[in-house]
């Protein structure tokens, strides 16, 4: 049977193309999960490798899907090269169970690896310029801009926390957050 693998690393991130390449692929049945690569005891991938017996395929789009880094890809390949499954990798091609099979996925194992490395640094590199800048300030931007802050307090003078949730779409929690910030200065 054919199994496809399709992973993303967060939430907001779609699998949408992966499936769409498993399927194309001739995939049967196709396990999919939003986790992190990271982390080796993501869910649907362990289930996946206790279903796969002799004989069976694996299918990925792309390497770093299933393996958290070059060791541990030879690791899971080996794995199931000894329990007599097959892999396919799409960016890659059918990868055998032979010297050269086994040549070729460290290499490009060791490249996927790299090539994630190579994010995480110039993500590191952006945020430390970033951080540079007098007007930096980690995590999401102010829904609301200091105006509409200041306008809703002013509103507590005579309204309710609730009343003035409902007038300005402010919430509670963010105006006693704000209402504290004014009182510490």
């Amino acid at each position: 049977m054919k199994y496809g693998y399709a992973r993303v690393s967060t939430l907001s991130q779609e699998l949408e193309s992966q499936l769409k390449s498993l399927k194309d692929e001739g995939c049967e049945k196709i396990f999919s999960e939003k986790f992190t690569g990271t982390k080796k005891d993501r869910p649907q991938f362990q289930e996946l490798l206790l279903t796969l017996k002799k004989g069976d395929t694996l299918v990925v789009t792309k390497l770093d899907r299933f393996a958290r880094s070059a060791v541990d890809g030879i690791q899971i390949i080996r794995n199931l090269f000894e329990q007599g499954v097959k892999i396919h990798i799409l960016n890659m091609g059918l990868i055998e169970n032979t010297p050269t099979g086994k040549l070729i996925l460290t290499i490009m194992s060791g490249f996927a690896e790299f090539e994630r490395d190579m994010i995480v640094e110039r993500t590191q590199e952006g945020k430390a310029i970033a951080k540079q800048r007098e007007d930096f300030r980690e995590g999401r931007p102010n829904k609301y801009n200091k105006k509409q802050i200041e306008h809703a307090l002013k509103m507590l003078d005579t309204h309710s926390y609730k009343q003035v949730e409902e007038l300005t779409g402010i919430s509670k929690s963010t105006l006693i957050r704000a209402k504290k910030k004014m009182e510490s200065f």
